[in-house]
């Protein structure tokens, strides 16, 4: 008798998410399927196994014996209380440190501890993904429930499978790889983190989510301004007047902001620390200190951002199209990148919105900054199948195009979004890691 209100609270919650299991389910398998035999290894890149590893260890640094490659490890040479980057001629007293933010490595500590440096990040992340894809359908949800949009059910498992299979999520889901690990899983923490944000109707545990994105993929940081917005002016008129109201009674605003900044105070403190160990300054995370870099003499010259990268930067993200040669005939892409008006069509609908929500302009302002570190940044996205940065900010043009009152049944509406699952299915069929386009050209 004592299982029996257990397995009432499991049949009552299924029953209440039995959409969300079920779409679960059905990506995951999807994504295995599309992932193939690169589901059953490890990946080339496996960062942060490596860095939970060394946790387990009891050290900071990583063993550079044990490295699967050289591409892109920190490597730190101490002269005097001056930290560099090592040169070509490495010395013993070198330390070498994964230089991504290391929120993925704590998600995947239990994982690693089981199975050591043998730790699978393949499927691991192909099932991040379709954990992720299930929290963006319970967002959509949870924001018809709340009123701010009018979607159906049907609208919504619709646009869960936008960002599913309809945009460089889908390539990204089935790599594994550092890079493209921290992306996907940047997007999962930003549902939850949205999920808490929007209406400002929980400050604790969005500014917890919050820190633990931005601990995922540091652009993530920008997407604080939704909060802020929703805090302060939610909108959707009169958004001055609720400014001047706000600065003659701030108590209310002052205790949702001090709720956030408290819920994500803890792990911004302990990155701080930690990147204070690592790299002498609380605010590097260690990119500059990368190793055999193919970018290291622009960084050393602009450093990590600067003007002088936003031309490269935005030709990977809005000008560059696939190349057709005819002996033999085939279609490819280049490695700095795919126009996002190709594999992200639906921007059309976005630039001409039927209706105007309340949440359109907190979205769109979130989007323009959450954009900006990408497209002054020192790397364009290389090696990738389209301008894989956009990903961080791809799940608020999702939303975007649920508020955008756009019909879902308009063959035109029909046709882009079909347009971008066809073109994201050849990403996920055609691209190639770092070290696979190395092999095979």
């Amino acid at each position: 008798m004592s299982g029996d209100p257990a397995k009432t609270v499991v049949r009552m919650w299924l029953s209440a998410y039995r959409t969300e299991v079920i779409l679960f389910l059905a990506c995951f398998v999807l994504f295995a399927a599309f992932s193939a035999q690169r589901f059953l290894r490890q990946s080339e890149a496996p960062h942060f196994v490596y860095q939970a590893k060394a946790w387990l260890d009891g050290r900071l640094d990583l063993d550079p014996q044990i490295l699967p490659n050289m591409e892109d490890w920190a490597c730190v040479h101490k002269e005097g209380a001056v930290l560099q980057r090592c040169g070509q001629n490495v010395l013993p007293q070198d330390r070498w440190y994964v230089s991504f933010p290391w929120f993925p490595a704590v998600v995947m500590l239990p994982f690693v501890a089981v199975n050591g440096y043998q730790f699978n990040d393949t499927s691991f992340g192909v099932f991040v993904g379709a954990l992720t894809v299930a929290l963006f359908y319970g967002l959509l949800r949870m924001l018809r429930a709340q009123g701010e949009s009018d979607r159906t059910d049907r609208d919504n498992l619709l646009l869960a499978l936008t960002l599913a299979f309809g945009t460089l999520f889908f390539y990204c889901t089935l790599r594994g790889e550092v890079w493209f690990s921290a992306e996907v899983m940047g997007v999962g923490l930003s549902c939850l983190y949205l999920h808490n944000a929007v209406g400002a109707r929980r400050p604790l545990l969005a500014g917890l989510f919050f820190s633990m994105a931005v601990l995922t993929r540091t652009p993530l940081l920008f997407t604080g301004l939704f909060f802020l917005l929703e805090a302060l002016c939610p909108g959707p008129t009169n958004r001055l007047q609720q400014l001047k109201a706000v600065v003659k009674r701030p108590a209310a605003v002052v205790k949702k902001l001090s709720r956030f900044a408290l819920g994500a105070l803890p792990l911004a403190l302990l990155a701080g620390a930690y990147n204070q160990l690592r790299f002498g300054r609380a605010s590097e995370f260690g990119h500059k200190f990368l190793f055999n870099n193919r970018v290291n003499e622009d960084t050393d010259r602009f450093g990590l951002f600067n003007l002088e990268f936003l031309g490269r930067n935005l030709k990977a993200a809005f000008l560059l199209l696939p190349t057709l040669t005819t002996h033999p005939l085939h279609l490819d892409y280049n490695p700095h990148g795919l126009s996002l008006f190709l594999t992200l069509p639906f921007l059309f609908l976005l630039l001409f919105p039927r209706t105007k929500s309340r949440l359109t302009l907190p979205l769109w302002l979130t989007v323009a900054l959450c954009a900006l570190p990408g497209l002054f940044y020192m790397n364009d996205g290389y090696i990738q199948f389209g301008f894989r940065f956009s990903l961080d900010y791809t799940p608020y043009l999702v939303l975007l195009l649920a508020v955008s009152g756009w019909s879902l049944k308009n063959r035109w509406v029909l046709g882009l979004l079909g347009l971008g699952v066809l073109v994201n299915f050849w990403g996920a069929a055609a691209f190639h890691g770092y070290t696979e386009y190395v092999r095979h050209g």
